[in-house]
């Protein structure tokens, strides 16, 4: 090898050993190269799938008979179906009204009666919030009843389609996922409003000094934090008001519950995510770094842990867990809730309070933080 040749090699071995000493010393980098594609493979493997398993469901059997048990038994260890039976419609109803069930399995009272004549009927009540796994469901009960009643057609000798589904969609008339997912745009709209865009521009003036240097005035760091995201409050509540207006006039999205509470509860979310987008901006104090940890706690989870694209039921149970750890999927559950099916107060409480914790812990912190600074 010519002298020429190794002396290139040794700059080259110089200049990567310098690259690499600063690559491990740039937490970022590694933030990105290393945690951030993990992160997202386990996201994606475990949060995001479209089988519908486990699904919640309220069984109520008012026929004692073996036929009519024998209907539902498919509902038990059944990897699609949790079944929980219950005495009556009544008590069915409120599991659905409080999301505790996805959908109503019932065997009404006439069923063996009718079974005999071959013109038995099942019902099946589906929680239309849930469009695609209202969907999925029906297919499921709809094959199962059918293969049923080929069974009993066999052993009895009864009539070809001897047992009917009738369906029934609650709070989606339409039947449409347009329904469902213009709720989770608006979520969508105010985390980027909130905690994406806050960030990185606070960001930018703590990384330019430009935010230190407002502490020599005699304006109060809670007058300056307020100054500062008061503008993005009102941009994300315009951005908020538009997409009502889109969602109602263009896509006839029903607002059943109390639109004061709609703005009132979004309006305390706004206030989580630029509460959280200031925390992050004051912990990493760089525009780069705070772009990416916003996607990481705010966007990412509001795509694939909210309940935004898949039915969190059908999740496994250490995804619904971390999906409790970000205030998206309890604002998403309102909103659903308030559009579709009207003011449900345990649930608008439950939530509301959440909500409200999340917005004072991220105050405080953000407050504590940015005192800590300039301390």
């Amino acid at each position: 090898m010519g002298r020429d040749a190794r002396a290139s090699l040794r700059r080259l071995g110089a200049l990567t050993k310098k690259e690499f000493l600063q690559l491990v010393r740039d937490r970022s980098t590694i933030l990105m190269g290393v945690v951030l594609p993990l992160v997202l493979v386990l996201l994606i493997g475990f949060g995001m799938s479209l089988d519908v398993r486990d699904v919640p469901t309220a069984v109520v059997l008012e026929d004692d008979a073996p036929s009519a048990r024998e209907a539902a038994r498919f509902l038990d260890g059944s990897a699609y179906f949790s079944p929980r039976y219950v005495r009556s419609m009544e008590e069915a109803e409120a599991l659905l009204l409080r999301h505790e069930a996805d959908a109503i399995f019932c065997v009404p009272p006439d069923f063996s009666a009718e079974l005999a004549r071959g013109e038995a009927k099942v019902q099946l009540i589906l929680n239309g919030v849930e469009a695609t796994t209202a969907m999925s469901v029906s297919r499921y009960v709809e094959a199962a009843v059918l293969t049923y009643a080929a069974g009993q057609h066999r052993l009895a000798a009864m009539p070809n389609g001897a047992v009917q589904v009738e369906g029934r969609i609650w709070f989606n008339d339409a039947n449409t996922s347009t329904w469902f997912y213009v709720p989770g745009i608006l979520m969508l709209v105010l985390t980027m409003s909130g905690v994406f865009l806050t960030s990185v521009v606070m960001a930018r003036e703590w990384e330019r000094g430009t935010f230190e240097s407002l502490f020599v005035t005699p304006v109060r760091i809670y007058e300056i934090i307020l100054g500062k995201v008061l503008p993005y409050f009102v941009t994300a509540m315009l951005g908020m008001f538009l997409c009502l207006m889109a969602g109602h006039f263009l896509y006839a999205l029903p607002m059943r519950g109390s639109m004061a509470l709609i703005l009132l509860v979004s309006m305390l979310y706004i206030v989580v995510a630029l509460s959280l987008g200031l925390v992050i901006s004051a912990v990493t104090k760089n525009q780069y770094v705070a772009c990416q940890i916003s996607s990481l706690v705010s966007f990412l989870p509001s795509v694939m842990l909210s309940g935004y694209l898949f039915d969190l039921h059908s999740e496994p149970l250490a995804i619904r867990v971390i999906s409790r750890l970000f205030p998206t999927t309890y604002y998403l559950q309102l909103m659903k809730s308030l559009f579709l099916s009207g003011d449900y107060w345990p649930l608008i409480a439950r939530n509301g309070l959440v909500l409200a914790a999340f917005a004072a812990g991220f105050a405080a912190l953000a407050l504590h933080l940015t005192r800590k600074k300039v301390a």
